[in-house]
């Protein structure tokens, strides 16, 4: 079986995971897939592949001979896809890109428009493995889980190519933020590591959004509207208030590259009492704590104004950026430049807008930076993945995990 069709056969499974569950994982669904990976690792020569009570799938690959000093290296990705967009029943197609819009789906009209999406433009003349318009295509990260299994697969037929013991890992609950919660680093047993969970071909990053949620609870007071002067106090619109005091230019629909941003992404309620759910983001740390400040700065005026108690702020930090584990560990950058450079792949080293299990990971110990898988368009209709990327990807993890010297 090939990538692409190890692929294809992945993202028909329904592994979604669930920002509101409190199980683990956080959706069952999630252990069909990891059920049917642990058999495959154990299928191809694997050792120890299995799928633990949570959902964790792990294996390992023994050195080859000779190599058996070589420090331990490890590949890990998710299973899980984002709820962010509908993800069971996935009806991937092929398509050949020739520079037209894509009509993913002609009856509902939904098309991957090259003005649109400015990435396609790189494209033209392959492949791409795109959605029917109705559901995600589940390249993050199944994509990453595809290219792995097909790399270790390769070592695996190939005893000639000299390689240290390589550790597999297979995580779910990504997506909600809890990949990396029930991570077994020490039964893993890798030196370093590498996630495979970024985008388009040759992006390596090796730092990320520090980050934190926060839920704005307003509270207000409900009078019948013929009798409200001077009485009613609108949660609603105290609560739109809190959202005009935020600098509008600083959301993710307005900032790029560096910059982080204040993402409201749930808000629900009534006169009586209103909730806004955000998400924070900065690349430095001190950035970030202003952001939390200014949420509580903002509480504290419409307190004044209100009524002590009239706005609450509570804030969860998630996540930290993982430069600084990451630095006493840049000869993991230097191998991967080589390796696709090796494949005829221009690295681009850039920081991930979002968090990765390889942030968290690598705060437990276990230093992992990440790669590409060489999709775009992730959590929504319009992903797609070019199919050469999934190829490219393979060679460059079998070059990456090839030791020297032994």
């Amino acid at each position: 079986m090939n990538v692409i069709e190890r692929f294809l056969r992945y993202v028909a499974y329904d592994s979604q995971s669930d920002e509101t569950s409190e199980t683990v994982p956080s959706t069952e669904k999630q252990k069909l897939l990891g059920t049917a990976l642990a058999e495959e690792l154990g299928a191809i020569g694997l050792q120890n592949a299995h799928m633990d009570e949570k959902g964790y799938v792990y294996a390992w690959l023994p050195a080859t001979p000779g190599c058996e000093g070589v420090p331990c290296m490890g590949l890990i990705a998710h299973m899980d896809t984002a709820p962010d967009a509908p993800g069971g029943g996935v009806k991937a197609q092929i398509v050949r890109y020739e520079g037209q819009e894509i009509v993913l789906n002609p009856e509902t009209g939904v098309t991957l428009d090259p003005q649109a999406f400015e990435s396609l433009s790189r494209y033209v003349g392959k492949e791409l493995i795109v959605t029917d318009g109705t559901t995600l295509l589940g390249a993050d990260d199944k994509a990453g889980v595809a290219e792995i299994v097909s790399a270790v697969e390769y070592l695996a037929t190939h005893p000639e190519i000299p390689h240290g013991r390589i550790a597999v890992g297979f995580t779910p609950d990504e997506e909600v933020g809890r990949g990396a919660t029930h991570f077994d680093v020490e039964g893993f047993g890798a030196a370093v590591a590498y996630t495979v969970d970024g985008g388009e071909l040759g992006e390596i990053s090796y730092e990320n959004f520090n980050a934190a949620q926060a839920v704005v609870t307003v509270h207000g007071v409900n009078i019948h509207p013929g009798s409200a002067k001077n009485k009613m106090k609108n949660a609603l619109l105290i609560a739109h208030d809190f959202v005009g005091m935020l600098p509008p230019a600083e959301t993710p629909a307005h900032t790029e590259g560096r910059e982080g941003f204040y993402h409201l992404n749930q808000m629900e309620g009534d006169e009586t009492t209103a909730r806004l759910h955000y998400i924070l983001r900065d690349f430095e740390r001190a950035g970030l704590e202003a952001r939390e400040a200014r949420l509580r700065e903002s509480a504290a005026y419409l307190n004044q104004v209100w009524g002590e108690g009239t706005v609450e702020v509570q804030i969860k930090e998630q996540y930290a950026n993982m430069r600084q584990q990451i630095e006493p560990h840049m000869y993991l950058i230097l191998k991967a430049r080589a390796a696709m450079e090796a494949c005829g792949i221009t690295p681009r080293e850039l920081p991930v807008r979002g968090g990765t299990d390889g942030a968290r990971l690598s705060f437990l110990g276990l230093p992992c930076p990440n790669l590409c898988t060489g999709g775009a368009n992730f959590h929504g209709v319009h992903e797609y993945i070019p199919a050469f990327a999934l190829e490219k990807m393979v060679d460059v993890l079998v070059r990456l995990m090839t030791a020297e010297g032994c």
